[in-house]
């Protein structure tokens, strides 16, 4: 597993946990976070032994968000000979952050962002990435962008339209306002609040291991026709998974869970 300065990796069974592990920094999102983060997620998805993934953060804060001190030349576009020079520079950047959160979202295992303390700006972007959100009850939540005089660019106004309803979407977006973990729950952000950040922790560690309990050709394919569902009609998201159960469903995790059934005992999944 590749070594990184801002994040390490704990497995336990077939859960990984992805940990933000900068806590000096708040977890502030600076190039080490950006160059490691798709890297690490896409080993974590290569690798069979993993079926769900959990993204927590040590220290005090899930993260501060982008961390403007060693990132600011980027969002300005730097220095350069023209300003279509710099424009071009800060597209190709822009295009670089977006890839790295696009690696959460793209990874076909199922992923749990457990979130304490602070979720601001490119924190958002990192969550909204994630297919379930837990939160402690001192989270704080802030699409801050607006604050600073940027657009958000990374993702939230793409997927956070998917998970809560477009008028607390432009509320948050426009206002660049902070909510709070009871706020998060009631609109949906979240799928529930839990006391502190060890019980947090721990109850998205074991969601994730429900999760990995499963079959996981089953969950990852349940994960792919969800994904593929979004953007099709329910006519086609029927020919679709129809589609896909006739390529799939032949598998050795089915006849095992038969016999389980059959001989009254939880059933032991290969992936297979």
């Amino acid at each position: 597993m590749t070594t990184s300065e801002v994040f390490t990796v704990e497995r336990d069974g077939h859960v990984a946990t992805l940990w933000l592990d900068n806590p000096e920094r708040r977890n502030a999102m600076g190039p080490a976070f950006w160059a490691d983060l798709p890297v690490l997620v896409d080993e974590l998805s290569d690798d069979d032994d993993v079926r769900a993934v959990v993204i927590a953060a040590k220290g005090p804060a899930f993260t501060v968000g982008l961390d403007l001190k060693t990132m600011g030349g980027s969002v300005l576009g730097g220095a350069g000979s023209s300003k279509a020079a710099a424009s071009r520079r800060f597209l190709r950047e822009a295009k670089r952050l977006q890839a790295a959160i696009t690696a959460v979202g793209d990874c076909p295992k199922p992923t749990i962002a457990a979130v304490h303390g602070w979720c601001i700006g490119g924190g958002v972007d990192l969550i909204t990435a994630a297919d379930i959100r837990l939160c402690a009850a001192d989270a704080q939540f802030s699409v801050r962008e607006t604050k600073i005089a940027i657009v958000a660019d990374l993702g939230t106004l793409q997927r956070l339209p998917r998970v809560i309803a477009k008028g607390h979407v432009a509320e948050l977006a426009y206002t660049g306002k902070d909510i709070d973990a009871t706020r998060a729950e009631r609109i949906g952000l979240v799928n529930d609040v839990l006391p502190d950040a060890d019980s947090l922790h721990k109850a998205a560690w074991d969601m994730a291991a429900e999760i990995a309990a499963n079959s996981p050709i089953v969950v990852q394919g349940t994960k792919h026709v969800l994904r593929a569902s979004e953007e099709r009609t329910v006519e086609e998201g029927l020919d679709y998974v129809a589609v896909w159960n006739a390529g799939f469903i032949q598998s050795n995790d089915l006849a095992e869970a038969m016999t389980a059934f059959m001989e009254k005992r939880p059933p032991t999944f290969t992936g297979e």
